[in-house]
């Protein structure tokens, strides 16, 4: 085998034209449009040979273009200003510093399995990596002091491609690192940083790769180093490749590796955020770290651990969280299970909603929840679909009271926007709007915005779609070897003043993509009416292993080509990042019809507002909360069907009438102008209401205001004097367990409720056996509310019961009132839970709960159980 020596080339720039290396290797050239044109601008036949990349652009610069740009006075004068803009947004007063001055100093940990940022910089495959990729640039925005954690994927996520008969194929085109917006991160002496993470009977080396984003860095582990064995050198090739061993191992690299390579950086976190449950190892790395560097036992880093780490999930369906089989866990995780001093079972026990089943398998996400202080969905449906999918964690607790949240996921406003209405919002809303995308107030002024310039700007961009589609179709057309005729045909696709529909996304069956196919026959006559045309561009991926999905992509291609939908139906291959935001700044109509409740929150759609699009969706995810029937159109009324081929019935069938009856022919009711009022009018009501709520400014502002700063207040609290609460906070729970099983409710008593007035109150008693507990250990309750035909408590309510008279242990009667607001048959009874005035917890975190009339069980838990 030959022996390759490696060296490495960079771009050799002249001083004058420096600069372009700086603003292309920080990602925020990518939501700036200045720097868009400049580095467009630095070779226009380059930047569409390279896919938009500029630091491929800029290393494949002949010598006589770049002595031409040293010699352009526009472009340096241009490059000045832009270079200018990035300097000044370094250095300007963030948010964050407003709000919190005294935490400038501390840092957020943001781990995900994926990120995009960019399609020149294609390490994501959907949703959740886009969602990550503006998670950052919100963060550097808003100057909160965030750290980004994930793999440097060698061939990314796959491009598709069709064959003949429309069926999906893949190809994994190589990432080339050197040429990309990335450079390898180096110690202060010049080293390249590296960590060693352990897998069985040997060391896998990674090297750690930076992408800049605004202030913020983004750290990439790689694995492809000649060290390492040929299937460890695999373990950052594929995004979401290979088989379950695989992923274990990635996840392993993700949590364990990024922790590590932090440290190596010499980056300390206070706070880690969990961007799914792919990184969950992360918290069992940090608790040895604990143990290894500060001496702790393994139930004080615990605490530490927990205090400080948020956990998001993304996924509303069980099978959709990572599981692993517990002999498979033991493969990897034993020496770590060794070092924490819980064993192996202790470890699974962790992973598993019931921790006595030893036939349960390790779940990521139950780690993740287990070990986190703060829990959220990613809308205000997710949250509660969480809440019910996970009950099991917490038994005995209300579904609605469980310890997961929401915080509804938003876009990064800048990043999806057209230029044409950018320059509207320049000119109507205020030169510095996108300093505040949050402001309510801001967004009323697009109602300033005479419906006309609206309209034609609008026009323009559907104008610039159909472009696109027309060129990216053919050029898919000759990879696919189609005949001429064909290729012809491609050039007159779509009618750039027809009413455009969009439906882009992953192609899993729940998001139902052929359902406004049911009918062919009335689509058909929906699409060609002379008066009315309406037209939709496809677009989406389905999984390698999908085959469902990708079915569904060959049953679209084919419909396509049918004469009738020839010039109306089309799909765009290879759906990545630029074409998205091609689709979501030129339609009318953004498509959403997935299978109620599996959306978690569906972002795609909330790009389309932005740019004076509209959603037309099924009541599911974001579209909940953002839809006001006024501002859009929803399919169905929210309902859940236990038949699905009813629910495509009936929702088919609903998607239709809307679209023939009321949405084409709004579209198509024009003024003396030809301007359509009331289209524009549900045009803007769309970007008032959408944009101030849904973005990702605010969304992190949320996670910073209620999660980030108290889980920092709480671990500086604990952390504090050799960990000193944080033993005391230990060594109660560890108390509270072991006397537990001796407390009970003895008994309750009112006063006569059989009939109550409204607005009355009325006492309750409850006496208590705390056993060996004390009052201070524990929350009791009055748990009430309306009831069901079951007499099940629904929607239930709390009043705290304060204890009477002074024995601090022993039988303790306990005292409180239900007010009686609301008429109607209710209910009550009491509960009892654990509570340490010192320390605020969440009122179910130990995982201990007591209802009146509750057998008491034999033993205690163990603490791995109740440590959630």
């Amino acid at each position: 085998m030959q022996r390759i020596r490696k060296f490495i080339v960079t771009p050799n720039l002249p001083p004058k034209l420096q600069p372009l290396l700086e603003i292309a290797r920080n990602m925020w050239w990518v939501w700036n449009p200045e720097a868009i044109n400049l580095l467009r601008r630095v070779d226009p036949d380059l930047w569409d040979e390279y896919r938009n990349n500029p630091v491929a652009v800029l290393g494949n610069l002949s010598s006589d273009r770049i002595s031409d740009l040293t010699r352009d006075q526009a472009f340096l004068a241009h490059l000045e200003s832009v270079y200018e803009d990035l300097q000044r947004y370094l250095k300007q007063t963030s948010w964050f510093e407003s709000e919190h001055e005294h935490l400038a100093q501390t840092k957020v940990a943001y781990f995900s399995f994926e990120f995009g940022l960019h399609e020149s910089l294609p390490l994501y495959s959907g949703g959740l990596g886009v969602l990550a990729g503006d998670h950052l640039k919100s963060a550097t925005d808003l100057g909160v002091p965030l750290v980004g954690v994930g793999l440097a994927y060698q061939y990314g996520y796959f491009r598709q491609y069709l064959n003949h008969d429309g069926w999906q194929q893949e190809d994994y085109p190589l990432n080339d690192f050197y040429n990309m917006s990335m450079t390898q991160e180096r110690l202060p002496d010049g080293q390249p940083v590296s960590v060693e993470i352990e897998y069985p009977g040997r060391k896998v080396t990674a090297r750690v790769w930076r992408v800049q984003v605004g202030r913020n860095p983004l750290f990439l582990l790689d694995t492809n180093l000649p060290i390492n064995r040929l299937e460890d050198r695999e373990l950052t090739s594929r995004l979401y490749g290979g088989d379950i061993d695989m992923r274990i191992r990635q996840e392993i690299l993700l949590g364990i590796g990024g922790l590590r390579a932090l440290q190596a950086m010499d980056i300390r976190p206070e706070v880690f955020h969990l961007n799914e449950g792919h990184s969950a190892f992360l918290c069992l790395e940090r608790i040895r770290a604990l143990m290894t560097e500060q001496k702790l036992p393994y139930d004080v880093a615990f605490e530490l651990v927990r205090s400080s780490s948020v956990f998001t999930t993304h996924t509303p369906v069980p099978a959709g969280n990572d599981h692993f089989d517990p002999q498979l866990v033991r493969t990897y995780l034993k020496p770590l299970a060794d070092q924490l001093g819980i064993g192996m079972d202790g470890v699974l026990a962790l992973g598993r909603q019931n921790p006595e089943d030893k036939h349960e398998s390790f779940c990521m996400t139950v780690l993740a929840l287990r070990l986190s202080q703060f829990a959220n969905g990613v809308s205000e449906l997710h949250g509660k679909v969480s809440r019910q999918m996970w009950q099991r964690i917490w038994p005995g607790v209300p579904v609605d009271e469980l310890p997961i949240s929401h915080i509804t996921n938003g876009i990064h406003t800048r990043s999806w926007q057209c230029m044409e209405l950018a320059r509207l919002y320049e000119r109507y809303l205020g030169p510095r709007w996108y300093d505040k995308p949050t402001n309510h107030m801001v967004w009323e002024r697009v109602n300033r915005i005479p419906d006309a310039e609206l309209w034609r700007a609008h026009e323009r961009m559907r104008e610039r779609l159909v472009g696109f589609v027309r060129r990216r179709l053919r050029v898919q057309l000759e990879a696919r070897g189609a005949n001429r005729a064909s290729i012809q045909a491609a050039r007159e696709v779509l009618d750039p003043e027809a009413l455009t529909i969009g439906f882009a996304r992953r192609f899993a069956t729940y998001k139902r993509a052929n359902l406004i196919l049911r009918d062919p026959d009335r689509l058909a006559r929906i699409l060609n009416k002379p008066e009315r045309p309406v037209q939709i561009i496809f677009a989406g991926k389905a999984h390698p292993k999908d085959h469902p999905g990708k079915e569904l992509i060959r049953q679209i291609v084919h419909m396509a080509q049918r004469e009738e939908f020839r010039k109306h139906i089309v799909f765009l291959e290879d759906y990545n990042v630029e074409v998205a935001r091609y689709l979501v700044q030129g339609v009318d109509i953004w498509l959403n019809n997935p299978r109620r409740p599996l959306e978690a929150s569906g972002t795609s759609g909330m790009k389309v507002p932005v740019n004076g699009g509209i959603n037309f969706s099924v009541l599911d995810g974001w579209w909940c909360e953002g839809y006001n029937k006024e501002n859009g159109w929803a399919i169905g009324a929210g309902e859940n069907y236990d038949d699905p081929e009813y629910q495509d019935l009936v929702e088919s069938t609903a998607l239709y009438e809307l679209l023939e009856n009321e949405i084409a022919p709004l579209y198509y009711e024009r003024s003396s102008d030809d301007v359509p009022r009331e289209w524009v009018r549900y045009m803007k009501n769309s970007m008032r209401t959408v944009n101030a709520e849904f973005n990702t400014n605010r969304m992190v502002e949320e996670y910073t205001q209620r999660f980030y700063v108290p889980c920092l207040n709480h671990v500086r609290r604990l952390a504090e004097n050799d960990a000193a609460a944080a033993r005391e906070l230990s060594e109660w729970r560890t108390a509270v367990v072991k006397r537990w099983p001796a407390m009970q409710v003895l008994s309750i008593e009112a006063e006569d409720q059989e009939a109550q007035p409204m607005g009355s109150r009325f006492t309750v008693r409850a006496k208590v056996d705390l056993g060996p507990l004390t009052a201070d250990d524990v929350l009791v309750e009055i748990y009430h509310g309306l009831l069901d035909p079951r007499d099940n408590i629904i929607g239930g309510e709390t009043e705290t019961m304060m204890p009477t008279g002074d024995a601090p242990t022993g039988e303790i009667v306990f005292h409180g009132e239900i007010p009686c607001r609301r008429s109607g048959q209710r209910g009550f009874t009491v509960r009892v839970t654990p509570r340490n005035p010192k320390f605020p917890l969440n009122r179910f975190e130990t995982g201990l709960i007591r209802w009146f009339g509750e057998e008491v069980p034999a033993r205690a838990p163990s603490p791995q159980s109740v440590r959630s």
